[in-house]
């Protein structure tokens, strides 16, 4: 699947995608059924869904062993970015970063202003490295799964994307772990 004009052959990603949610099933999550359709329909492989309760706990031992698995490339949450109480998917992940992606989130509340105005800024959605793999924290609305997705994600995992993509720079996520630097979470 080589783009026509690209030099670059296309390589697809594994990506795990966890709702976190205390009142969905898989059958009502639409933001989840929203990002695995749309990984799926650009090539990527889906490696893991599921659900789990507004719990730090949880959230974090989730994503902790899919970023362990050898078969996972990136994790995106969704749900749990805003500011009520039971809100806690930044505070369960942002402490387990290696790496914090602050772009992403000012690129994710750029493209959300241009859709629903200043609302946006009721999100929390964040993005970094854990254990060498791209996690992705993203509101729990569909409309905010595809944001995400179609004006990010999408071309950032597409490793014909110039001047440059995610996909290149995953084989040197861990030269810090290689060089000494640290053990991974």
């Amino acid at each position: 699947m080589t783009e026509p004009g690209s030099p670059r052959p296309f390589i697809p990603v594994r990506i795990a995608v966890l709702t976190v949610s205390d009142t969905r099933s898989l059958a009502e999550d639409r933001s989840g059924q929203t990002l695995a359709e749309r990984i799926e329909k650009a090539g990527h492989i889906l490696a893991a869904r599921d659900i789990v309760t507004d719990d730090k706990d949880r959230i974090r031992d989730k994503v902790l062993g899919w970023t362990k698995d050898e078969g996972i490339d990136a994790v995106i949450t969704t749900g749990g970015t805003g500011f009520t109480g039971r809100d806690v998917t930044p505070e369960a992940l942002e402490p387990i970063f290696e790496k914090r992606m602050d772009g992403f989130s000012e690129v994710f509340h750029r493209i959300s202003y241009d859709k629903i105005g200043t609302s946006t800024i009721q999100s929390r959605a964040t993005g970094g490295v854990v254990n060498a793999t791209f996690v992705f924290v993203l509101p729990g609305s569909p409309g905010a799964c595809k944001d995400a997705w179609d004006g990010i994600l999408e071309a950032q995992f597409d490793y014909r994307h110039m001047p440059c993509n995610f996909v290149e720079i995953m084989p040197r996520l861990d030269e810090h772990l290689k060089r000494g630097g640290g053990k991974s979470a």
